[in-house]
């Protein structure tokens, strides 16, 4: 188990920044991993953040990443071999179907559940 803790701060302009906490304040630097694919992700940052045990997180997103689907990035403490976090890209048109397919499904449920309700309440007055 990691005493590290992970707290997205933004994502804008390719870049994910995140702030982990409750780092040692001896001033060792955590040991951080971000994957992608399985793949370690290049150009990864950390700086000393402004409150003790603070440090700055800054993932760059790779190009390949950006695609139609669903892409995830998992973040890691090496040191206690855990992972802190993850973010995920959702983009593209199969997605937008999927949304709409999604949404029919919860109105048709909700149909029904307004059709059984109206017979409860006419069936029990």
């Amino acid at each position: 188990m990691s005493a590290l803790t992970l707290r997205k701060i933004r994502f804008r302009s390719g870049l994910w920044e995140g702030q982990i906490d409750n780092a040692p304040t001896s001033g060792a630097r955590p040991q951080i991993s971000v994957r992608f694919l399985d793949r370690e992700v290049e150009d990864v940052t950390l700086t000393e953040g402004d409150a003790p045990g603070s440090w700055r997180l800054s993932v760059p997103i790779p190009s390949e990443a950006v695609g139609d689907g669903v892409q995830s990035f998992l973040i890691y403490d090496t040191v206690a071999d855990v992972k802190l976090g993850d973010f995920a890209l959702v983009a593209g048109e199969p997605l937008a179907d999927d949304l709409r397919a999604e949404v029919e499904l919860l109105r048709a449920e909700l149909d029904m559940l307004k059709r059984a309700f109206r017979r409860h309440c006419r069936e029990t007055i």
